[in-house]
């Protein structure tokens, strides 16, 4: 156990800062830097997340032991019978719980634990792309919220006849970021268009990006004058509050092109709040990116968003399909994918090797024209 999950329990060593931890807590003067404070504890339920279930995983693998021992010992006891399918109970439970520990040691990343912005943009398609990407919108709102995980949409643009053109989510709980990783790419859609009075089949794309949120404490300086800020009315329903004022807020940073927005809140000062973290996070990405030299494993992943760079095709017509062209991962149940049920693919990638997993979509595709 301990060689296997080391990165997630590496000795001793967890269990000392979580009582380095702990005991900064205890101090009187913890509480008068409100915001250190919180990321202290945030540190410690980190950390306490990744320990704790490693240990109690050892605690029952020796109880289940000490059971086996038990009932070697009661050979031919009418009595033993019991123990044996408490025995089975047990070992079921665990291969479950191996399983998520096993998840949970591919989470190894510097920001894996991390919030989650995920954006989706409307691609090759026209008024086909806009629905394909409301609908990974509606996709990943739900997957979301499944995973226990909060979300909010800081800013949905509508496309010019249905669907949205761009939307982009905050998603929000631990590891958040270490699984929606996993959804960065073009994805495809295949069906027979209810846009087209023909009925002929259509192929749609979408691109997903995904960044962490990253601290405010984080190295990154942003120049007020690099910066260009625009209001706008927000593009919600009519007759809102949040539609009748310009409280929408658009930032251009200007020397690498990056735009965000946010119209989420009523408030003009909270969306550029949020709009200026969101900004940070995507520079700090930008400059590990190049740090590291490895565009193919982050921007570079999601390529143009037309045939050819797709991560995932989802097949409506003729037959139904979705299939990732990483991993080789496909199901034929589309309405649960589309419902948010997407576990599989992301554990799928995360076993595979993550970054490293993506293989020539010629090598993976299937025959759907």
């Amino acid at each position: 156990m301990q060689a296997t999950y080391g990165g997630i329990f590496d000795g001793d060593a967890k269990q000392e800062r979580i009582a380095a931890l702990e005991a900064r807590m205890s101090e009187p003067s913890f509480w008068e830097d409100q915001s250190t404070a919180q990321k202290v504890i945030a540190d410690s339920n980190r950390l306490k997340h990744a320990v704790h279930p490693v240990r109690d995983f050892r605690v029952e693998l020796e109880d289940l032991r000490a059971m086996l021992e038990l009932v070697d010992e009661m050979d031919g006891d009418p009595e033993a019978a019991d123990y044996e399918r408490e025995i089975v109970d047990t070992l079921e439970r665990l291969v479950l719980k191996l399983d998520a520990l096993e998840l949970a040691s591919f989470l190894t990343g510097p920001h894996d634990g991390c919030n989650a912005f995920l954006t989706i943009n409307s691609g090759a398609g026209g008024t086909e792309s806009c629905d394909w990407a409301e609908m990974l919108l509606r996709m990943y709102t739900r997957w979301a919220e499944k995973s226990g995980f909060d979300v909010e949409a800081l800013d949905i643009m509508p496309g010019e006849e249905a669907g949205i053109s761009s939307a982009t989510l905050r998603i929000a709980g631990l590891n958040a970021f270490g699984y929606a990783k996993a959804e960065r790419g073009v994805h495809r859609l295949v069906r027979i268009s209810p846009f087209d009075s023909n009925a002929r089949r259509h192929t749609s794309f979408c691109s997903v990006d995904v960044i962490a949120e990253v601290d405010d404490d984080i190295d990154i300086e942003i120049d007020e004058a690099d910066i260009r800020t625009d209001v706008y009315r927000a593009s919600g329903k009519g007759g809102q509050h949040v539609n009748r004022t310009e409280s929408a807020v658009r930032l251009t940073h200007l020397p690498t092109g990056i735009v965000v927005t946010c119209q989420n809140d009523r408030s003009q000062i909270k969306n550029k709040a949020t709009a200026m973290k969101t900004l940070k996070s995507r520079l700090y990405e930008k400059r590990e990116d190049e740090k590291r030299s490895e565009m193919e494993r982050f921007y570079g992943e999601k390529g143009e968003i037309a045939w050819g760079n797709q991560i995932r095709s989802y097949v409506f017509q003729p037959y139904q399909m979705v299939k990732d062209l990483r991993t080789g991962e496909e199901t034929g149940n589309v309405q649960a994918v589309m419902d948010g049920e997407l576990d599989s693919f992301v554990h799928a990638w995360l076993r595979a090797g993550g970054p490293t997993s993506r293989k020539s979509a010629a090598d993976r595709e299937f025959g759907d024209g």
